[in-house]
């Protein structure tokens, strides 16, 4: 078992990370499916801060993972802007996806790599020094538990294990704003929690983080805020406790808010 990976090197850094102000900015987004005709997103409004965690939350078809995909330049939406970090991301330019880390929900590596050679790789395209590499990478390997598997093809990693290589991937070229789509499907327990605080560690280094869950009592806990979004329209957003504010009728949780504001079943006995 090495002790630790074999990162070749290239040049160059990754940018420095602003503390202030709006880091994702949404406005009016609209996106449609021709081949369906399905509005998956109408006319979306939506802002991030820096260096806050916030939820993205909705019911399955809301338009989570169709805004994601815009935000990260795998989607032209019809109309509508966003930018990330003061910058028109839409269309993708190179200089905005380098401030940007994406992980999906379903990781497509190359599973003919090897866990290190995919680090690598992603070493060159974000031109990260040869004497950083090791340094970024090889501790985020060990909280993951990913070291004894760094030098096996990722075809034999199970769903998990390229959850967490995609996430040391996307850490390890300190973006500014960190996007992820249910990042804690398929992990235990003891993964989903290092995760959690990879995240928080993320923002205390002056990152953002952008993630949808259908984990409500995570996004709870973990999130600065919140938006739900519910047929491709934001109908809530805020701290919690602006949204108990805003949404009233006594609702104590973050799942009795979810499931008012967007009109799904709520039990008599939570009303």
């Amino acid at each position: 078992m090495p002790t630790e990976p074999r990162l070749a090197g290239a040049p160059a850094g990754a940018p420095d990370l602003a503390p202030d102000g709006v880091m994702l900015a949404i406005s009016g987004l609209v996106k449609t499916y021709a081949r369906t005709g399905t509005r998956a997103v109408d006319h979306l409004d939506l802002e991030v801060r820096r260096g806050e965690i916030y939820g993205f939350l909705g019911p399955n078809g809301a338009g989570k993972t169709t805004t994601i995909k815009v935000i990260v330049g795998i989607l032209r939406p019809d109309e509508g802007s966003v930018k990330v970090d003061g910058m028109p991301a839409v269309p993708s330019t190179p200089e905005v996806r380098r401030r940007i880390g994406f992980v999906p929900d379903t990781p497509e590596l190359w599973p003919r790599l090897r866990g290190y050679e995919y680090l690598s790789f992603l070493a060159d395209v974000y031109g990260i020094p040869a004497e950083e590499r090791v340094e970024r990478a090889w501790p985020l390997v060990e909280q993951l538990e990913l070291a004894e598997a760094i030098e096996d093809p990722i075809a034999s990693y199970s769903h998990g294990m390229r959850q967490k290589l995609a996430l040391v991937g996307a850490l390890m070229v300190r973006p500014r704003l960190l996007v992820l789509d249910e990042p804690l499907v398929g992990l235990d327990p003891r993964s989903a929690y290092v995760m959690k605080e990879l995240l928080r560690e993320h923002t205390h280094q002056g990152g953002t983080v952008f993630f949808s869950t259908h984990v409500l009592d995570v996004a709870e806990r973990l999130c600065d805020r919140v938006g739900i979004i519910h047929h491709g329209r934001l109908v809530a957003s805020g701290t919690l406790e602006e949204m108990r504010a805003l949404h009233a009728r006594g609702h104590q949780t973050l799942e009795e808010i979810f499931l008012e504001v967007t009109q799904a079943h709520l039990p008599d006995s939570a009303r």
